[in-house]
């Protein structure tokens, strides 16, 4: 069993300067966040955001400046690394390069005093990690790590993360390195690893499509703060803010957003922004007296996926349309535009005041921010 809570953690840190440069320097300021037991919680975020610095002060890696690192409710700040029972597996693999990945693999035991009950406990923990992981890892375990590629040294890393006596995972985008296809397999079954085991992960990346199949929790990340925390689905479609709602996408083919000044829309009164996703943007020859006009800018097809986007030039603003299947718009078309559903953010902080749209509610068209 473990939780982790992060409760006003800050810290700061600083590169040292370089010849012509000046110093430069990143804050994490009063960051929390709770990670729940035995579910996998994805910090999500652009590169630079923090994220990794974040990983290591759960690790106590780094210490904070200020703030609380609770585990189960008991504060680790002063607590080793080596005692917190964390399984890490780093982008780098950080494999020892002189032993075999079986070895690898069972590290944790090495650097202890061996007992016969230390010995049994290694064995079944192998025997379990090979279990899982099956053929993947097999054939790879007499070999030293310079022979491996980097897809099978993610095996090896993954296995000594299971083979330890952790109670909590740290992952850092371990797959960063592969190729796509390799991403993919590894993906889901490193889903299916954790949910067998159901301990308590954080997993750092920036991928979305990484966020979508392994998290169980999201927490979306943007210079050293957390901006908003819940499943997909609840980002999704209710983000937080506008940063949250540009910047989480579910179709990585097409822009995420389109952020338009459009008066006249229920929720729209005041200094506000329209935010609408590609999915909810409908587009007619017809014209329509309850629709917008435009004119078709941009069409690119995406055969495989089975849908055309479509991008229509409204006033000044640029409106992106992801519709099912072959369609016939070319640059040039005259259309008229509707919005199944769109959020409505304050232009002065960015926050959203509510959502519209035939889900936003079962009262209503509307519904406010959270």
């Amino acid at each position: 069993m473990a939780w982790i809570d992060l409760i006003d953690v800050s810290k700061t840190l600083s590169d040292p300067q370089r010849a012509g440069t000046a110093p430069t320097s990143f804050s994490i300021d009063k960051l929390s966040l709770r990670i729940p037991d035995g579910k996998t919680t994805v910090i999500l975020g652009p590169s630079g955001c923090g994220k990794t610095t974040l990983l290591k002060i759960i690790a106590g890696l780094i210490r904070p400046d200020a703030g609380e690192v609770r585990n189960d409710g008991r504060d680790v700040k002063d607590l080793r690394p080596g005692d917190r029972r964390i399984g890490m597996v780093f982008q780098n693999y950080a494999l020892y390069p002189h032993l075999t990945s079986r070895t690898n693999v069972l590290s944790y035991f090495l650097f202890r005093r061996r007992t016969p009950e230390l010995d049994a406990v290694a064995r079944a923990k192998y025997q379990r990690t090979s279990e899982l992981m099956g053929v993947d890892l097999a054939y790879l375990l007499d070999r030293k790590p310079t022979t491996l590629s980097g897809g099978e040294k993610q095996r090896v890393a993954l296995g000594r993360c299971i083979t330890r006596d952790a109670a909590l995972f740290l992952v850092d985008e371990p797959f960063a390195n592969l190729d796509q296809a390799l991403r993919e397999k590894y993906r889901v079954n490193l889903k299916i690893l954790l949910r067998q085991f159901s301990i308590t992960t954080v997993y750092v990346t920036h991928d979305h499509n990484e966020a979508l199949i392994l998290a169980d929790m999201l927490a979306i990340m943007n210079r050293g703060r957390i901006e908003q925390v819940g499943t997909f689905e609840d980002v999704y479609d209710r983000p937080k803010n506008l940063f949250v709602a540009a910047f989480l996408n579910l179709h990585v083919d097409t822009p995420p957003l389109s952020v338009i000044a459009v008066p006249r829309l229920p929720g729209a009164e005041g200094a506000v922004r329209i935010g609408v996703r590609p999915e909810d943007v409908e587009v007619s020859p017809q014209e329509d007296a309850a629709g917008r006009p435009g004119v078709v800018s941009h069409v690119v097809s995406i055969p495989m996926k089975h849908v055309t986007v479509v991008t229509v030039r409204v006033g000044a603003d640029d409106v992106h349309a992801r519709i099912p299947g072959a369609q016939p718009y070319t640059a040039g078309d005259r259309v008229w535009i509707r919005f199944r559903r769109y959020h409505v953010f304050d232009a002065a902080t960015g926050e959203r005041r509510e959502s519209c749209g035939p889900a936003a509610t079962p009262s209503g068209p509307c519904s406010p921010g959270d």
